[in-house]
């Protein structure tokens, strides 16, 4: 029973890491060269510091990498430490674009998304073909832009089919011993799915792909709303493992900016842990449908905990170190 659910679930996780990946390369090789000056004029003050680090977390669809990329501008002195707290908060709101997508149950997309991506993508290598151009000599015109949305485009096909085989394995996850010893310690005390979703993060590196299972499960009524909000603050923990393994190599700055992180989404876990409740509650208020009350509690949760936080960025004490 453990092998047929394991090894699909395995392949399905693969499928959704590969898509995430092949959209944050695509994206990156479009928005990379104007990244590092883009952070670092647009971090003035901390409130348009977070409008930076929601819109690039946005478009490049990964807070991991734009909260390594801070680690590494603030460790190397591009960037000081007061204005890299903007940009924190702001990747926390940024990366709920991605389960807001999920949420709106595009899984049917899928195979025409990737099919047609990979049309786009030989047409245009048809066309540097027939202009006699290399790859190099692309770079920066507009059918350089086109290829690279293609590649973005094929990724979130690939994640929404990785969605899809996670989902349908639903019914043998719930009829699995491992699932109701879950759910019998979870009646006791939720602390036990938002460890799981900590640990889950930590080990995958990707809070999109825990919290995209845990939709997948609460879609086809697996998995208690309740329990899935508890994952949700878990996995916001466990995201921050990988600055941390990035901080380990940079300055005393650059870990102060993985500490920041930590501190905040610890932070604002230990704070929601207690109204569970009421936040699943107030996601259903927005929506009926259990896996999007998943992604509402993801956006409602890094909403209030940035606006709750943006204040203290203000503080004096972080000038001195300005």
């Amino acid at each position: 029973m453990l092998m047929s659910i394991l090894w699909p679930m395995l392949c399905g996780l693969a499928i959704f890491l590969l898509g995430m990946k092949a959209m944050e390369m695509a994206l990156h090789r479009l928005a990379g060269p104007h990244l590092e000056s883009i952070l670092r004029r647009g971090t003035a003050t901390p409130l348009r510091g977070a409008l930076v680090g929601t819109a690039t977390t946005a478009f490049l669809q990964s807070s991991t990498a734009v909260t390594v990329l801070t680690i590494g501008m603030v460790g190397s002195g591009l960037l000081s430490f007061r204005r890299s707290l903007g940009i924190i908060l702001g990747t926390n709101v940024g990366t709920c674009l991605t389960t807001e997508l999920i949420g709106l149950q595009l899984h049917r997309l899928g195979w025409p998304l990737l099919l047609g991506s990979l049309f786009l993508w030989l047409a245009t290598a048809a066309l540097a073909e027939a202009r006699g151009a290399d790859h190099a000599a692309t770079a920066g015109t507009s059918l350089h832009a086109l290829r690279y949305s293609a590649v973005a485009a094929a990724g979130f096909g690939l994640l929404l089919l990785g969605m899809t085989m996670m989902q349908e394995l639903a019914p043998r996850i719930e009829a699995s011993p491992l699932y109701d010893w879950l759910l019998a310690r979870a009646a006791e005390s939720l602390w036990w799915g938002l460890a799981a979703g900590a640990v889950l993060t930590a080990l995958i590196h990707s809070s999109a792909a825990v919290i995209a299972m845990i939709m997948g499960l609460a879609a086809t009524g697996a998995m208690p709303p309740e329990l899935g909000v508890a994952v949700v603050l878990g996995a916001n923990v466990g995201t921050c493992a990988t600055g941390l393994l990035a901080a380990c190599a940079s300055s005393r700055a650059g870990r102060a900016v993985a500490l920041a992180h930590v501190a905040l989404n610890l932070g604002g876990a230990l704070m929601f842990a207690p109204l569970i409740g009421e936040l699943q509650w107030l996601s259903a208020l927005l929506t009926d449908q259990p896996a999007a009350q998943i992604a509402r509690a993801q956006t409602i949760f890094n909403l209030a905990c940035s606006l709750l936080a943006l204040p203290l960025c203000y503080l004096p004490l972080w000038r001195e170190q300005a």
